[in-house]
């Protein structure tokens, strides 16, 4: 699951179904299913400070699945341009939530696929992923780690290390958060990247995002240079 996904966490709306039965009537141990799905668009499609779409517009598209108290699963969509025929991704995710204190920890794993892929080193991986966060204050702060033995285009083995914090601003439609991130690759691919944006909620279903990017690779190409995006995402049953 891309970044864009992640920093319209603050805009992002979810509904709760139960199946044949009303949640306050499931015995015990049935657990309310919660199912969303999503569409959006942006200006650009950023994957930790680097241009999915060759600095140019995306449109995506996805559905979450939710068992309280479980863990969730999902799939989600979007164009991608690596001017090589690619031209769609397609992302499959699962994981658990445990709660310890405070701190929830995110547990995953999540499947990177792509359409068109041309001759050669496969672009589709998959990460490991590990991200607690807690609440401070009205903020909620967090790290993540994800690890993939073989990396996009078969690079070998890669780290993604990141810390992040978002914040509602009181009394108001509007949040803003950030992270820090480390990408490790194999080779003289390794960088640093970072966001900040701001959040704007317009009601439970529909959201907006304004956010810088950057990377301290410009020397990479100009996918790796700094940004500015503006993203849309709506939430509906």
């Amino acid at each position: 699951m891309k970044i864009l996904k992640l920093s319209l966490l603050a805009a992002a709306a979810t509904l709760s179904i139960v199946g044949a039965a009303r949640a306050e009537d499931a015995p015990a141990a049935v657990k309310p299913l919660t199912i969303v799905f999503n569409v959006g668009a942006a200006t650009d499609y950023e994957f930790r400070g680097v241009s999915q779409t060759d600095n140019r517009g995306e449109i995506f598209g996805g559905a979450d699945a939710t068992i309280e108290g479980i863990g969730y699963a999902g799939v989600w969509l979007s164009n991608v341009d690596f001017l090589n025929g690619t031209r769609m991704e397609y992302d499959l995710y699962a994981g658990v939530k445990p709660v310890v204190g405070p701190v929830t920890v995110d547990l995953g794993v999540i499947r990177y696929g792509y359409t068109n892929q041309p001759p050669g080193p496969k672009e589709t991986y998959t990460e490991w992923k590990i991200a607690p966060s807690m609440p401070i204050g009205p903020a909620t702060v967090g790290l993540a780690y994800f690890y993939s033995d073989n990396f996009f285009g078969q690079t070998g083995p890669a780290n993604y290390y990141e810390i992040n914090a978002a914040m509602p601003i009181a009394k108001t439609s509007f949040s803003i958060s950030g992270a820090v991130g480390h990408q490790q690759v194999v080779g003289p691919l390794d960088y640093n990247t970072w966001n900040l944006g701001v959040g704007y909620a317009l009601n439970s279903h529909l959201g907006f995002d304004l956010r810088y990017w950057d990377t301290d690779e410009h020397s990479f190409g100009s996918i790796y240079k700094s940004k500015v995006v503006l993203g849309m995402k709506a939430t509906f049953p």
